[in-house]
């Protein structure tokens, strides 16, 4: 899925002091009122203007890996270290949220826990053998065996706390 922002050229109007039309500042014809970027840095030049550098700062990797029905196995029943799971789907908004917690336990824990995340709507069959009736979800194994279970968005310290007693049981 690309990433873009958008911007209005009304938004440019009334948050610099310029009471020309954004699309003056343009080598090309607007045939919209709304001018997309992709989301990455990248400079241009407006006509008669400084040079105007868009920075992306919520452009990033994640950090836990991809984990499907086939390698669900390897991955999280067969795992020497204790692992992480988190159900999510595309379409879930409070998933985005777990996901950049992930990430940061991913970042924080490397090497004492494994992070992973599965779309329960590509991987429905190990969903429903978790009982995963609503997104976001996230289980904490060892040994291949269940531990925890989070239901929902959650502070960080959730999270933490329910990986601390698995990996110290």
């Amino acid at each position: 899925m690309a990433s873009s922002t958008s911007f209005s050229p009304s938004h440019f109007a009334s948050t610099y002091a310029c009471p020309r039309a954004i699309s003056s500042h343009f080598p090309f014809k607007l045939n919209s009122s709304r001018i997309s970027f992709p989301l990455k840095s990248q400079s241009f030049k407006l006509r008669n203007a400084s040079t105007l550098t868009l920075k992306a700062l919520s452009v990033r990797e994640p950090i836990a890996a991809v984990v499907t029905k086939d390698t669900w196995e390897n991955s999280i029943l067969n795992s020497d270290t204790p692992v992480l799971v988190e159900f999510y789907a595309s379409w879930c908004g409070p998933c985005r949220m777990v996901h950049r917690i992930i990430d940061e336990i991913a970042g924080e824990y490397a090497g004492r826990l494994s992070c992973f995340v599965l779309n329960t709507d590509n991987d429905l069959p190990i969903a429903e053998d978790y009982e995963i009736k609503a997104v976001p979800v996230v289980l904490l194994f060892k040994n291949g065996e269940k531990r925890e279970s989070i239901v929902g968005t959650m502070p960080k310290y959730f999270y933490i706390a329910a990986m601390e007693r698995v990996v110290k049981s």
